[in-house]
């Protein structure tokens, strides 16, 4: 294999973990401004213009703190679980294209790790993998909490991955491939050509689906904040309590950019809007959304959860799927 090429992956792959880590930290401080505004408060206001680098002592925080194991934990288990929910994560942004082409210093750069004809199974499946890290922290803490809290996560993350799939297969009967790249390519052309018209449920379910498996309200089961008690990451702390939450944000930003790419128009250009600009102005957007719903909307319980997600929402993508059949075949 060219040495070159690894080179250019690895590069790829260093940049790419850098910026989502990065930005998936400073969410955090953006978010905590958000729910201030919106609840009347300044939140952060010390560190930094208007509080905006708060994120340096959270870090030095975190780096700090005490990493406690409990003394009857499986401790190579407990210890392991952060770092699958990561990996998971940042493993399945391989196959996503980020931006456009571009070119600099004459080298023309394609912002995707690994271009495969099958990005949205690859995504999928490999984040679907994310789900150990909440049952087997949970189950190596020796903590009933923690315990019912990592059940609690499978749970639903097992039950939106299947409408997550579900919805995507009407799109894809339309398009006739799982590439995300052939996805971007199908709506050129203008907004008019966005898959959001043509399959506005299966984007409705879609976002549904991606709010439940990010854990984000009203959905936000797997470690819920109203409870006494943080679920699965109960006897968490420190660095690894932090690496949950860095794969968390990070797949909320991935999620953003599936949505984007699959059903509002990728990194196409629109009118003199480059194609990079219009496809971080839609992520900016949804994660504007993800921290909106958390100011707006009420917590629901986990038997109205699953009752909505196999009661409602099941019968919904296989509807959407049967239309869309009828639709393709006349």
């Amino acid at each position: 294999m060219d040495i070159g090429f690894l080179i250019a992956i690895s590069l790829k792959c260093l940049v790419i973990i850098a910026v989502f880590a990065g930005i998936g930290g400073y969410i955090t401080v953006i978010e905590r401004k958000i729910l201030a505004f919106m609840q009347r408060r300044l939140g952060p206001m010390n560190m930094g213009p208007y509080g905006m680098l708060q994120i340096i002592p959270d870090m030095i925080k975190l780096l700090t703190k005490e990493d406690v194991v409990p003394a009857g934990a499986i401790k190579p288990i407990f210890k392991i679980a952060p770092v699958i929910s990561v990996i998971a994560t940042f493993t399945a942004l391989s196959a996503i294209p980020l931006l456009p082409e571009f070119t600099i210093f004459g080298i023309t750069v394609s912002p995707i790790i690994a271009d495969i004809n099958i990005g949205i199974l690859f995504v999928l499946a490999v984040g679907s993998t994310a789900m150990y890290g909440p049952l087997l922290a949970g189950i190596s803490s020796n903590n009933k909490w923690s315990l019912i809290g990592g059940a609690r996560a499978v749970s639903q993350m097992i039950s939106f991955e299947v409408i997550a799939a579900l919805s995507l297969l009407a799109p894809i009967m339309m398009i006739g491939s799982l590439s995300l790249i052939d996805i971007n390519n199908y709506q050129v052309g203008g907004i008019q050509n966005w898959l959001i018209f043509t399959q506005p449920i299966a984007f409705i379910l879609f976002m549904i689906a991606i709010f439940a498996e990010t854990n984000r309200t009203p959905f936000d089961l797997i470690e819920f904040e109203a409870e006494i008690v943080s679920g699965y990451a109960t006897e968490y702390s420190g660095l690894r309590w932090g690496i949950f939450f860095v794969a968390e944000y990070a797949a909320m930003i991935i999620a953003s950019f599936l949505v984007s790419i699959i059903f509002l128009g990728g990194f196409n250009s629109l009118w003199i809007i480059p194609g990079g600009v219009m496809i971080l102005l839609k992520v900016a957007f949804l994660i504007f959304l993800f921290l909106w719903t958390r100011a707006a909307w009420p917590h629901i319980r986990p038997d109205q959860l699953m009752e909505f997600c196999w009661k409602i929402l099941m019968p919904l993508a296989i509807l959407n799927i049967l239309i869309t059949g009828f639709i393709l075949i006349l």
